[in-house]
């Protein structure tokens, strides 16, 4: 039985960048480049004309940036999602393009292994944050947030189960691990994320870990 394959567009100013990507993810038998655009314009005109399921998105372009066309994107096409590529020094950028809707962020250097799964897993609604450049993010975010244990005016309609989820979120546990963690059905867990991220009107758990670490519910190193 055949399946409809995940439907990427890559987007990256060097044309050498984006050619590999395309040939690593064609490989895959469930993922299919459908197009490449070179700079944000084009990759809101593609994104418009071909509904991708997922934009692998470059920060740093001539024309239009990424985090504008990422804006763009999910304002016509918001079940699009948008999964960043970045280099250790984006994280400026990084936080911008979360901040506008992008779904996660991948190192370039990943391997095609990592590169098909982060989208599958942005696909399936799972957030993707490389580790190696997180903690920066994530201590930039801390350094503004209350002091941990500090109530939040945000979290205070979760309930105390739902903020032990919120924070295994943010510390990239999968649903199942969550499950195993807290001793509970990984449908429990599911559950328990839908119902924050509603209550807390954000779009995805890539948000819902920012924001753990905003409030100070999380801090790097814990």
């Amino acid at each position: 039985m055949s399946t409809t394959p995940i439907r990427v567009l890559v987007v990256d100013d060097q044309r050498m960048l984006r050619e590999s990507f395309a040939v690593l993810l064609n490989a895959q038998p469930d993922l299919e480049v459908v197009a490449e655009a070179a700079n944000g314009e084009e990759a809101v005109r593609q994104a418009r004309d071909l509904r991708p399921d997922v934009v692998l998105m470059d920060v740093r372009m001539p024309v239009l940036d990424g985090l504008e066309a990422t804006r763009r994107i999910l304002a016509h096409a918001p079940g699009t999602k948008v999964l960043v590529l970045t280099t250790f020094d984006d994280d400026e950028y990084v936080h911008e393009a979360i901040r506008a809707g992008a779904n996660g962020f991948l190192l370039k250097d990943s391997s095609a292994h990592q590169l098909a799964d982060a989208i599958r897993t942005t696909v399936t609604g799972g957030a993707v944050l490389a580790p190696s450049v997180t903690k920066r993010l994530m201590e930039d975010f801390s350094q503004r947030s209350a002091p941990p244990g500090a109530p939040s005016g945000r979290l205070a309609a979760l309930t105390n189960q739902e903020i032990k989820v919120l924070g295994l979120v943010a510390r990239g546990l999968s649903n199942a691990e969550i499950a195993v963690h807290l001793t509970v059905a990984e449908q429990t867990v599911k559950t328990h994320v839908s119902r924050i991220l509603m209550k807390l009107n954000l779009r995805d758990r890539t948000q819902a870990a920012v924001l753990a670490y905003e409030t100070g519910l999380i801090t790097p190193g814990r």
